[in-house]
């Protein structure tokens, strides 16, 4: 395997980098404190096509790999955890799906403004009782004529507040799990539906997180991804991609918390010495920095698997397990290495630990993750055997 950039994805690293640095870091502590959402620095994000960046130009998207969007994630996310799930949520979960399942005719009306950042996009899957168990939503989508009616209240929708466009999994037949469970595209500004409370959270606060509330909702028939029916496969190839984007918040969030301290680590002194000369902080650096490549490693080569059309689901499982409870212990080493300064507001430690953590819980949790990895393992070695 060929691990150098080509030009293009180079220019994308670079590019991405430096909008991080120049337009990204300068706010992200405003925006952690404040919980306002970024919109200027979103528009500019649209602006360098990196709402789309993996959707056709011919739908409005910038046409690039799968890998540049990993490396884009990661340095957007070391900016600001905000705009990076922002962007993720926008990529992953709506133009993707819509990429895939999405006829010419949703692509031309929905695709396109997503992609080209003149709208953003939401994904509502999870309910105020089912999580993890997406069979067990209660949403309903009811066929009447050329229209479905929709009821019932999604939960822990990021970008709920912004978002136009809605790519929504609902049971169009009840009296079914998975197979009953179909996939729509909602537009806000046609069919308005209920925005619940923004959600007060431990992290990235600058991107909303709210239910979604539809009360006898009408939207076109035309409206539907895919067959009715085909719900189930929809969401989770949607969730295989998303892991990816996950995964590179995740690694973003973690670099960035470990530049800072391998910086601080050469500023600070104690005993007559900068502390990045005592061994005990060295084992913590030398961790932590074999840690973010091996995540690296991972989400690059599910980035390749997908981009070549191959299997990836159990790549993006293993990449988004691995990396984000990466960085729920590279931040922890972070916080430990700034001592006392990494407990306050006043240092970015405490917000990177924060950020990090919902990784481990959102598009998948960890023990789905787990679920995932050894399921597709156990089917490998049974097909093998066969």
């Amino acid at each position: 395997m060929d691990f150098a950039l080509n030009e293009t994805q180079q220019m994308i690293l670079d590019t991405a980098r430096r909008f991080a640095k120049d337009e990204l870091m300068p706010i992200a502590h405003h925006t952690d404190k404040s919980g306002q959402f970024p919109a200027k620095q979103i528009k500019q994000l649209a602006d360098l096509g990196f709402l789309g960046i993996a959707v056709d130009e011919k739908w409005g998207g910038a046409g690039l790999d799968n890998l540049s969007y990993a490396i884009a994630m990661e340095e957007i996310s070391a900016g600001c955890a905000s705009a990076g799930v922002i962007m993720s949520v926008n990529n992953s979960l709506v133009c993707d799906p819509i990429s895939k399942f999405g006829n010419d005719d949703q692509k031309r009306k929905f695709l396109k403004p997503l992609a080209e950042g003149k709208v953003l996009g939401c994904f509502a899957l999870s309910e105020p009782g089912s999580g993890s168990d997406a069979a067990g939503m209660r949403t309903v989508a009811i066929k009447d004529g050329d229209s479905y009616i929709l009821n019932g209240t999604k939960n822990w929708i990021t970008n709920g507040k912004e978002a136009d466009i809605c790519v929504l999994i609902a049971h169009s037949d009840p009296s079914e799990r998975h197979k009953g469970i179909s996939a729509f595209v909602v537009d806000r500004r046609e069919t308005p539906y209920g925005i619940g409370k923004v959600e007060d959270k431990l992290g990235i606060k600058g991107s909303s997180t709210t239910s979604l509330i539809f009360e006898d909702v009408r939207i076109p028939a035309a409206n539907r991804l895919g067959q009715e029916g085909d719900g189930f496969k929809v969401a989770m190839s949607t969730l295989d991609g998303g892991r990816i984007g996950i995964a590179a918040q995740a690694l973003g969030i973690a670099r960035s918390a470990f530049d800072e301290a391998l910086i601080y680590s050469r500023e600070r002194q104690a005993f007559g010495k900068y502390i990045g000369d005592f061994g005990a902080i060295q084992e913590m650096l030398a961790d932590m920095a074999t840690e973010i490549d091996a995540a690296r490693l991972l989400i690059w080569r599910s980035a390749l698997a997908k981009d070549n059309k191959e299997k990836f689901g159990k790549l993006s499982a293993m990449a988004k397990l691995y990396a984000s409870e990466m960085a729920a212990r590279v931040c922890t080493k972070a916080l430990q290495i700034h001592g006392g300064y990494g407990y306050v507001k006043e240092y970015n430690a405490e917000r990177h630990l924060r950020d990090a953590r919902i990784t481990e819980i959102y598009e998948g949790t960890s023990e789905i993750q787990r679920l995932v990895i050894a399921r597709e393992t156990l089917t490998e070695l049974a097909q093998a055997g066969s």
